[in-house]
């Protein structure tokens, strides 16, 4: 009896085990949606395409493998988050902060970034292809040579993207 008890427990530890840390949390991804700002949230795998705001505060957020495609979100504070994953396909992010933000293997294809601050933030990966660069802040060579892009990526002065 207590053999098969163990094998019970020894397969439910497993299954637990299996799943995901963190998984999305639906009501704070509504409240984004929404309008509101929330830093330190967890917005994993959210769709954010095709919206609309401005001066929202994600910093510090869990935006892994999200779909902020298509969308329009200036001056938005996406310090310190985790954008790793994320499509952002034609977004425009203009002003907006990626200071200490990870965006490893984030497409950002064809996305405006003008006056968006990239101080510190980790771009291993990241597709940078047609992006609109021209006046971005905090970026530095190190950081592009983990990136990469294409003819059409704007740059700030001085500075290149190795291709994708």
């Amino acid at each position: 009896m207590i053999r098969p008890a163990i094998a019970l427990f020894a397969a439910v530890g497993l299954t637990l085990t299996a799943l995901p840390a963190s998984a999305q949390n639906a009501s704070q991804i509504a409240q984004v949606r929404r309008g509101a700002s929330c830093p330190g949230c967890n917005l994993f795998q959210g769709d954010f395409s095709g919206m609309e705001r401005t001066g929202l505060n994600l910093s510090g957020a869990r935006i892994r493998q999200a779909d902020i495609s298509l969308s329009v979100m200036n001056r938005t504070n996406f310090s310190r988050s985790d954008l790793r994953d994320v499509e952002a396909y034609g977004a425009v992010l203009s002003s907006s902060n990626f200071n200490g933000a990870d965006l490893t293997n984030a497409s950002f294809v064809g996305t405006f970034l003008e006056g968006a601050s990239f101080t510190g933030a980790k771009l291993s990966g990241t597709n940078l292809s047609g992006a609109e660069m021209a006046r971005a802040r905090g970026l530095t060579q190190s950081q592009l040579n983990q990136a990469c892009g294409d003819q059409n990526t704007v740059l700030p002065s001085g500075l290149r993207i190795p291709a994708c």
